[in-house]
């Protein structure tokens, strides 16, 4: 049984989608971290289980335009290899300040683990129309320069937005024409 109100729909193949680390800890501010969800998402595109259209990775979140054949179970796999990856790289390395904080962000009733990444939930929606897709994917590219990061989108190494521009980004995507 889920416990989110945001739900899939098998007839709908592309989501705008957002997932959060817990309390926002800014987990992705390490490239060995951040490597983690880069690797996994090529994974997904390479082994077709996800179509990548579009992503950004901030610190603490990840915000992608994807699709898939079952969507919500391959979201689910994600943030479930993901967060088991992070957490071992995490005590490997022994970051003790991650840990504390991974512990204490857990949701109580969740009595099987010792540690939360990411929040419950993805916040799926549905990509209607092009119009709806170029807004999601301005957004997404858009969201380093928002923050100051970058004067340009394709300058945010964790984001197709080189992609769009014909580059190679860290992470195969599909363009979607036109852009």
């Amino acid at each position: 049984m889920t416990r989110t109100r945001y739900k899939t729909d098998p007839d709908i193949k592309v989501y705008f989608a957002t997932s959060t680390i817990v309390d926002w800890i800014p987990l992705f501010s390490s490239p060995d971290l951040a490597q983690i969800v880069i690797e996994s998402l090529n994974y997904l595109h390479n082994n077709q289980r996800m179509r990548i259209h579009a992503y950004v990775l901030m610190e603490e979140h990840l915000h992608l335009i994807s699709s898939a054949d079952n969507y919500a179970a391959e979201m689910r796999n994600f943030k479930s290899y993901t967060a088991r990856k992070i957490i071992d790289l995490i005590e490997k390395k022994n970051w003790k300040f991650y840990l504390q904080r991974l512990t204490e962000a857990k949701m109580k009733f969740k009595l099987q683990q010792r540690f939360q990444v990411w929040q419950e939930g993805f916040h799926p929606q549905f990509i209607r129309d092009v119009q709806m897709f170029e807004k999601c994917l301005e957004y997404i590219h858009m969201n380093p320069v928002k923050r100051g990061y970058v004067d340009v989108p394709e300058h945010w190494r964790y984001s197709s937005a080189r992609n769009y521009m014909g580059e190679t980004g860290v992470v195969e995507v599909e363009v979607v024409e036109p852009y």
